[in-house]
């Protein structure tokens, strides 16, 4: 039975996870040394590419992701994308968020690295240590889930690099960003 003090404590802890920058920063006070490069930081830039308000856009080779906006400008963040060969490419559109993400690894990822994937094939609930982060988006195409996710990282050195099983990483703080901004039905496009 749990007397009063651990239930104020359990209470103030389930507070600190609700909030999404509380729990950032300690998620991140393991990085603490980490120092991200200022040109992956959100910013407001001119878009020469014409696709319409509210699209993502993803440039792998460059790692960054656009949030296109009026007038040739697009919100941009730096990402982490798939290995050569592991990432996705083409048009699809966000048909599921969720905050907090549970995750499991694909039998592919498990096929490929038993050894690093296959103790998680139950799935991982959703965390500060879940590497899908604070949230996820998924991609759809047709309708049909493409596996692909926008979604957080516990890993944020991998921010400006090709280092992933195929979905697009960002900094905790600017997938939540990125998520209070999009609506389900976003359309997305990799170049």
């Amino acid at each position: 039975m749990l007397n009063k003090r651990e239930l104020l404590l359990g209470g103030a802890a389930a507070l600190v996870l609700a909030q999404p920058g509380l729990a950032n920063a300690h998620h991140t006070a393991k990085y603490k040394n980490f120092k991200l490069d200022p040109q992956y930081a959100p910013q407001r830039v001119f878009f020469s590419m014409n696709y319409a308000p509210g699209t993502i856009v993803v440039d792998p080779r460059n790692h960054f992701l656009y949030l296109m906006e009026r007038w040739g400008r697009a919100r941009r963040y730096g990402v982490g994308v798939g290995k050569a060969g592991l990432a996705f490419r083409g048009r699809a559109t966000i048909d599921r968020k969720a905050e907090w993400p549970r995750w499991t690894p694909t039998r592919n990822m498990i096929r490929r690295e038993p050894q690093k994937y296959a103790r998680y094939a139950g799935g991982v609930p959703g965390g500060i240590n879940n590497p899908l982060g604070a949230r996820a988006l998924y991609l759809y195409k047709n309708g049909r889930d493409t596996y692909y996710r926008i979604h957080g990282t516990t890993q944020p050195r991998s921010i400006g690099r090709s280092v992933s099983n195929g979905c697009i990483r960002m900094i905790n703080d600017h997938v939540v960003d990125l998520y209070n901004r999009v609506p389900l039905g976003t359309q997305v496009v990799v170049l």
